[in-house]
């Protein structure tokens, strides 16, 4: 699972560069030739949510998540640990199964009407990016699985 778990965060992290890439065409495009490219925005909108929610649980797996250190900063690493153990499964848990039971009938309504982007110019597969959604729990689940397995907060 661990290989799984870093394969995954280190591949959807290469859209970075690429989505860089896009917003340089886009605003050149844009200020100087009088160009919009509607649906390149999007594409780059749709790779921002590839990125975040397809490496959130790479994030949390090499614990470089974002959190206040307020009380953290100064302990040791059994007091650690147990902070991350209990917080991952008093929050993160109920989280991941709170997006991911509310966000099925989100996907599934999106996929029968093939929901396309209201603007002109936009993407047709808006269903698609919808679908990114189960990412994000599914990815925290797999790490959060792979370091109770692993014993990693003990």
């Amino acid at each position: 699972m661990e290989k799984t778990i870093n394969s995954l965060g280190k591949f959807i992290s290469l859209m970075i560069p690429i989505m860089t890439f896009l917003m340089i065409v886009i605003i050149v495009a844009r200020y100087f030739f009088d160009i919009g490219f509607t649906g390149l925005q999007e594409l780059v909108m749709y790779m921002h949510g590839l990125v975040f929610l397809g490496c959130a649980g790479y994030v949390q797996y090499k614990n470089e998540h974002v959190r206040v250190d307020i009380f953290y900063r100064e302990a040791n690493e059994s007091y650690k640990k147990k902070i991350n153990f209990f917080l991952c499964f008093l929050f993160l848990l109920p989280l991941c199964f709170v997006i991911g039971y509310f966000s099925i009938d989100l996907i599934t309504s999106a996929w029968e009407s093939k929901e396309a982007s209201t603007e002109a110019g936009g993407l047709k597969f808006v269903y698609i990016q919808k679908t990114l959604i189960v990412l994000f729990p599914i990815t925290i689940l797999m790490t959060l699985i792979h370091q109770f397995i692993q014993d990693k907060w003990n």
